[in-house]
């Protein structure tokens, strides 16, 4: 029996020029920033128990869900985590993984991928291998992509493998290339103060893409402006410029509602009004859009009104989320 190896990856908000980074679109921009507490996955291996062929335990607090299968033959109740065990666990080995997440499922933040990452990451570790965070992201996006066919853009599982604040280039899908952007000690400090993320409630982001791309033409002319939108954003933040960078979240959000209306919901823009009227300086309704998600705020140099506005009058919840520098990473291993 082997030790238990603790994973860490973060998920991401602010990802203006999202939906460029999607097959669809071929080639694309994205600036983001990579945001915890993510997602954990807790793995150890252990000795064969089944003359079958090795098992798993699978432990999933955050769905209250607990249940043991053959690898072999996973039963579908968590497809996307099943596949990534069956692609990546060591061989021969039987499994006991534990999965948690310190936001809650469905919240548009890169979720789903941040939980691959980390889930591929912990198993490579038991098989005495430590990828580099460009093949971790490959990996965990082709367990989503191509494994399951599900619409998956490739920015989820850049930010959790590299962590950071990052400009990444897709072109073509689904290659990419990331720059991380060195920003001064002040613009990060303004950041950690004033960024403030609103949960709308869950969504299924793949389900989205299916409605946005039946709309939708092949590199669409409606995502040039949301390319754009994701360089002026990474051009602002390197000049320390958090005017400019507000500007181009909002620029991005309105071009996310250009693809489709549904993208930007009533309860999303309640909250810009909301910022807005409290001297916010951009906001960026987080991943596909849709119904539930999350919108990110970059606040006024005390946000501390605007956060007790949208929860104590609007009854809406703020999650604690600050930038992460790093990557999906080892936390511990005993």
């Amino acid at each position: 029996m082997s030790s238990w190896v603790t994973v860490r990856a973060p998920v991401r908000v602010l990802d203006a020029g999202g939906w460029s980074d999607t097959w669809f679109a071929v080639h694309g921009t994205v600036c983001h920033l990579s945001v915890g507490p993510g997602t954990q996955v807790r793995a150890r291996a252990v000795r064969p128990a089944s003359m079958d062929g090795p098992e798993v335990r699978l432990e999933l607090p955050d769905f209250k869900d607990s249940y043991r299968y053959l690898l072999a033959a996973p039963p579908g109740r968590h497809p996307i985590l099943e596949v990534a065990l069956r692609q990546w666990a060591p061989p021969g080995a039987s499994l006991e993984v534990e999965v948690s997440s310190a936001v809650p499922p469905g919240s548009s933040l890169g979720t789903s991928a941040s939980v691959v990452v980390a889930l591929v990451a912990a198993l490579q570790a038991l098989g005495g291998v430590a990828p580099g965070p460009a093949d971790l992201a490959r990996a965990a996006h082709e367990v989503e992509a191509v494994h399951l066919g599900r619409q998956s853009g490739v920015q989820d599982q850049v930010a959790a493998a590299f962590g950071g604040i990052n400009l990444v280039r897709v072109d073509p899908y689904p290659r990419f290339e990331v720059t991380p952007l060195a920003l001064s000690a002040a613009t990060l400090e303004a950041l950690r103060r004033r960024v403030v993320t609103v949960y709308l409630g869950a969504h299924d982001s793949s389900a989205v893409h299916e409605t946005v791309i039946a709309g939708l033409g092949q590199d669409d002319p409606r995502l040039g402006p949301i390319r754009v939108a994701a360089t002026r954003a990474a051009a602002a933040l390197v000049a320390g410029d958090l005017g400019a960078y507000g500007e181009a979240m909002t620029s991005s959000s309105e071009g996310q509602a250009a693809l489709h209306a549904s993208l930007v919901n009533d309860r999303a823009r309640r909250v810009m009004q909301v910022a807005a009227d409290l001297g916010a300086i951009g906001w960026k309704v987080n991943g596909a859009g849709g119904a539930g998600g999350t919108v990110t705020i970059i606040g006024p140099e005390d946000p501390a009104e605007l956060v007790s506005e949208l929860t104590e009058r609007e009854r809406f919840r703020v999650l604690s989320l600050r930038v992460e520098e790093t990557g999906a990473h080892i936390v511990t291993v005993a």
